[in-house]
Order: structure tokens, then sequence, then C-alpha cells
């Protein structure tokens, strides 16, 4: 019996990332692992989570793989890609939120720079999730790693413009996220369009629901923006990305189980994510970071 193949009208949109190193996510024509269908030039990569400041809420199973890196940005970012393999960084201002240190756009700038100058894997850059705030410091930072094409979020659509504009200038990629509504999604990439920004700079995050606490919603989510992106619109044929870790650790059973049980419960979320469409996963833990990569290379094989 003959097999049928999808075919496909149109591809997603391909994203290049990074100066010194680069990398390239995207650019599908088919469904990521359906063998004969999943013409994917780019596989997907796998990024580690790095705070600007120790990351207090963590719980002791997630901490202790980092020891006193946690304390140095440059030593934790430079542990995540020589000893952990990691294939980016994301740089997490956490200390400018005005609950925690307050830091400055000067301060987190100059952490920036160090952490610049400690890898040459391309950077994710977001804020603290305090709008005004990161209004500024992202703005300032953008500048700081001018030329540099880091990808910079989190835009929304309370806050991309001061965003855009900065990324526009500075020549960086920007992350579009929408809660986990492809309405809002298409929108938002209209609007960052309509001031002039490439398409192709572009990156859509759906907010990441974990495994048991909404996974499933935001993967019908993932799939649907990729399948609209493939059939022709071109407002949702970005690359996609997920917060693997942020979102599995912050769950009871990652927090107050087993060490095992936070491992695992990343892996499963990340897994997802990645037969749901996502081309880049951020994530804390070095096993299911290990094991997400052999992962990714089974599946792309």
């Amino acid at each position: 019996m003959e097999r049928l193949i999808e075919k496909w009208q149109d591809k997603i949109g391909e994203v290049t990332l990074g100066s010194k190193k680069t990398i390239k996510i995207g650019g599908e024509t088919g469904i990521y692992f359906i063998d004969g269908e999943d013409r994917c030039p780019n596989p997907p990569c796998v990024a580690m989570e790095v705070w600007d400041m120790e990351p207090e809420a963590w719980p002791e199973a997630l901490k202790s793989n980092f020891g006193k890196a946690l304390k140095t940005p440059g030593d934790w970012v430079k542990m995540c890609v020589d000893k952990f393999s990691a294939d980016l960084i994301c740089l997490r201002l956490a200390s400018t939120h005005p609950d925690t240190k307050n830091a400055s756009c000067e301060e987190a700038g100059k952490t920036l720079e160090k952490v610049m100058k400690s890898v040459s894997v391309p950077l994710i850059v977001i804020g603290s999730s305090a709008i005004e705030k990161d209004n500024e410091v992202l703005a300032h930072c953008a500048n700081v790693a001018k030329g540099e094409n880091c990808l910079f979020g989190i835009a929304t659509q309370a806050n991309y413009k001061t965003l855009t504009a900065a990324c526009l200038s500075a020549g960086h990629a920007i992350i579009s996220e929408a809660p986990i509504d492809i309405n809002i999604a298409k929108q938002l990439n209209i609007l960052i369009c309509d001031m002039q920004f490439p398409a192709d700079k572009i990156v859509i995050h759906h907010a990441t629901g974990a495994l048991g606490y909404g996974l499933e919603y935001t993967y019908s989510i993932m799939e649907r923006t990729r399948l609209a992106g493939l059939s022709g619109d071109r407002m949702l044929s970005m690359p996609m990305m997920s917060f693997v870790g942020q979102e599995a650790w912050r769950t009871k059973e990652a927090k107050t189980g087993l060490l095992d049980t936070g491992i695992l419960w990343e892996i499963a979320t990340a897994t997802a994510c990645l037969n749901s469409g996502a081309d880049i996963l951020v994530m804390n833990h070095p096993k299911a970071v290990e094991e997400t990569k052999k992962a990714i290379n089974k599946l792309t094989l």
C-alpha cells in the first residue's frame, strides 16, 4: 500500500542568531519527525538559562549542579557551554526587577558584556517581567550588544514597541509572546512587522505550560501555529521556542519530589514541545539537557 506524504505549500522562515558563532533555526518544509515529510535543514537546539543573580527559588536539586558558579554569570555561562554543551545561552536579567535587587540598566549592561566575553555561542537576553523596567533595561542592553545578533525578549502586546525599536536599531532578533492564543500571536507579529521589523528576525513564544500544568493546550496551539505557517500564513511562519525549564521546575512535583522527578518532568515537557514544533528549548537541568539532545539526535537521523 502506497504511503501518502503531505506536501505543504510554504515553509517556516529561517532565523540566524549570533555573530562569533551562528546558529540557524527554522526553515522546515514539513512536520518534524515524520519520515519522508520532515525536511528540516536546521535541527532543534537547546539553550541553558543563566541568571544575573543566584536564583533563590530554585530547588536544591537544580542549584547543586552549578555550585559557586551561580554567583558569577560569567562562570555560569562557561560551565553551561563547556561542560554541559548548551547550544545557546539564555541570560535572564532577574536582578533588575524592582522587587529583587532593582539593579540599574548600567549594571545589567555590564553583566551582559561579561557574558559576551565569556562565551561565543549566540545569546538570548530576557528581562525580569517588570514591563516598565524591562523597557529601559532591554533597550540599554540591546545597544550594549549591538552587532552581536542576539535574541531579545520578551515582546508582548503591552510592551512590544520599545523593544521592537531597540532591536531594529541594534540589529537583534526578537521574541514575540502571546498567552497561548494563535490569533493574538498573529496580531502581535503583524504589529511588530508594521514597525518595519523584518519577519525573518522574529521567534514566536506561546506561553508554555509544563507536563500536567497546561502542556496539552500549549501543544495544540503550537501545532496549529506550525500547520498555519506551512499552509502559507506568513505571520505565523516564524520559528518557535519554549521556556521548558522554568515551567517544569516551578511545579510542586519537581520542587518537592525526588531528584529524578524534576529531571523527568523537564525531559517530558521538552520532548512534547519538540514534537509540536519548537525550534529552541530553554532548559535548566544539565541531565535534562543531555537526554533531550540525545532525543533530538535520534529523531533527526
